[in-house]
C-alpha cells in the first residue's frame, strides 16, 4: 500500500528533528545545507551537489560553494531543479529561503514544518521558529 505523500513529507519532517533537535550549529556536521539535503533525502530527492564536500568553517562552505560555481545558497538549491513556489504554498518539508546575518551565503535554508513554522538553525541552535520574511522557497 503506497503512504500518501502528506505523510512522507511528514516523516521527512519528523526526521529532520529526531536528527538535529537538540544540537548546536556544526559547520559541516549540522548546519542549514546539511538540514535541506536530509529533508529532500528523505523524500527521495538526490542532493548530489553535496557529495564529498568537506567543510569545518561557514568560510570553508562559501570556497566549496565557490568552487562548484554557486554566488549563494540559492543558486545551488536552484541547480538542483527544484521548482520555486511562492513562500506562502510551501507544504511540510518544502526548502525555504531566509535572511540572514550569514551575508556570504546571501540566505539560510530551512525546512518548512507546518502552521508557517520552519525547522533549523539560528543563532547557533536548532529549533522551530516562525519567521516574518521569506526570500524564496522550493518544492521537494
Amino acid at each position: 500500500m503506497r503512504r500518501h505523500p502528506l505523510l512522507i513529507r511528514q516523516a521527512a519532517v519528523q526526521s529532520c528533528m529526531d536528527r538535529f533537535n537538540g544540537k548546536t550549529y556544526k559547520p559541516g556536521t549540522r548546519d542549514c545545507a546539511r538540514l535541506a539535503a536530509h529533508a529532500m533525502h528523505k523524500m527521495g530527492v538526490a542532493v548530489p551537489l553535496l557529495k564529498g564536500v568537506k567543510y569545518t568553517t561557514e568560510a570553508g562552505a562559501v570556497r566549496a560553494l565557490k568552487r562548484m560555481g554557486f554566488a549563494s545558497l540559492m543558486a545551488a538549491v536552484d541547480a538542483l531543479g527544484l521548482e520555486r513556489i511562492a513562500p506562502a504554498a510551501t507544504l511540510p518539508g518544502d526548502i525555504v529561503a531566509l535572511p540572514t546575518e550569514a551575508v556570504a551565503f546571501g540566505c539560510g535554508l530551512m525546512v518548512k514544518a507546518d502552521n508557517g513554522r520552519v525547522i533549523g538553525f539560528a543563532g547557533g541552535e536548532f529549533g522551530v521558529f516562525e519567521p516574518l520574511e521569506f526570500i524564496a522557497a522550493w518544492r521537494v
